[in-house]
This record gives structure tokens, sequence and C-alpha cells, in this order.
């Protein structure tokens, strides 16, 4: 099969907005350094697969149809996207930008941005409203289609939040030499976790 530009594109797009998986791996590079922000990159890229699962099996489109569903799954991500600000805020947080701070397992971090992606809104919209565009009519067997498209996206969103977390992570010693720069970075984070939440509760199912 040829991939097109118009996916390449539109995937690029999806995988470089600013969302909660864009958040944390920077916040973790931040915080805990290069080898541990790779492993936010991987969690956030595992965290597609139930995502892409549901639009193989069609239960994208059960949440699309469903109002409860569609409601009950909107509101479990805006309690996660504000638990995450509180947590965010506080100085002995999960996510605190501190060097002698709590150092998470790779097991803990990859963990946690599993569920960060799985509640991600933006996630659900791409494979239920752009990848099956791409999709040929024609295509002797769409799953296998659907497949590749995916796996490119999610080597997309590994490569690119890779670079987000190495660059914030070589920024760090910058970062935490400066008290004032932690607080604005912890009330930075907070408020885009916040502001996700927010825009999250005011989606309307299509």
């Amino acid at each position: 099969m040829q991939i097109s530009t118009e996916f390449l594109i539109t995937s690029f797009i999806v995988v470089v907005s600013p969302g909660t998986g864009t958040l944390y791996t920077v916040a973790t590079g931040l915080s805990q350094g290069v080898r541990k922000s790779l492993f936010a990159a991987v969690g956030c890229t595992l965290g597609i697969i139930p995502h892409m699962i549901a639009a193989i099996t069609g239960l994208a489109a059960i949440f699309h149809t469903s109002q409860l569903a569609f409601e009950g799954i909107k509101f479990l991500g805006v309690i996660w996207l504000l638990y995450m600000a509180w947590n965010t805020l506080k100085e002995t947080g999960s996510m605190q930008l501190n060097p002698q701070g709590k150092r998470k397992s790779p097991f803990e971090i990859i963990l946690h941005a599993i569920l960060i992606n799985l509640l991600n809104p933006k996630l659900p919209l791409f494979f239920l409203a752009f990848l099956p565009q791409f999709i040929r009519t024609d295509a002797a067997s769409p799953v296998t289609e659907l497949l590749i498209l995916s796996s490119i996206f999610m080597l997309m969103t590994l490569c690119i939040f890779a670079l987000y977390g190495v660059f914030s992570a070589f920024a760090r010693g910058q970062v935490l030499s400066k008290p004032g720069m932690l607080k604005a970075l912890r009330i930075g984070f907070a408020t885009g976790f916040v502001g996700l939440g927010i825009r999250l509760l005011l989606t309307q199912q299509k």
C-alpha cells in the first residue's frame, strides 16, 4: 500500500499538538533526566494501542454513538486531568521538578504514561474521524492497512515524544538551579492540565 502525504501530515499535527502525553514527557525529562523521559515516551506510545484495538473492533463507533458511554469516558478523562494538575502543584507530588525528589521506577513511569494516553481525548478522534479516511475502500484487507497506518502513527509518536523528553532533560540543569522557575513550571504544567480538562469537558459528541 502507498502511504499518502496527507496521512503523514495529519499524523504529525496530531502528535506534536500539546496534550497530556506531551506535558508528562516534558515534566519527566525535567525532573528525572533523559533515560526516564524515554520511558515516558514509550509509555505514551503504548497507550495508543487500546485506541487502535477499539478502532479495529468497532468499540470506537459505540462510544461515538452512545451518549452515556461518551459522557462516561469524558468525565473520567476530566477527573484524571484534574488529578494530574493537583499532583503537579504539590511540591512532593509524583511529578515534582525536584532533583532530590522520589525517583520513579521505569515501570511506574510507563504505567502512568499509558493511563495518560488511554484517556487522551485527541486519540479517539484521530482513530474514529481521521484514520478511516486513509484506508482504501477497495483494500483487500482494511484491518491490515489500519494496523500499518497505526504503526506509523505510533512510531511517529515515539520519535517526537522522545525528542520532547531529551530536549527537556538537557534543559533541566538550568531549570533546576532556579527555584522560582521550578515553581513557575509547576504552575504552568498544572494550568495546562486544567486547560485540557476544561476543553475536554466542553467537548460535545459528534
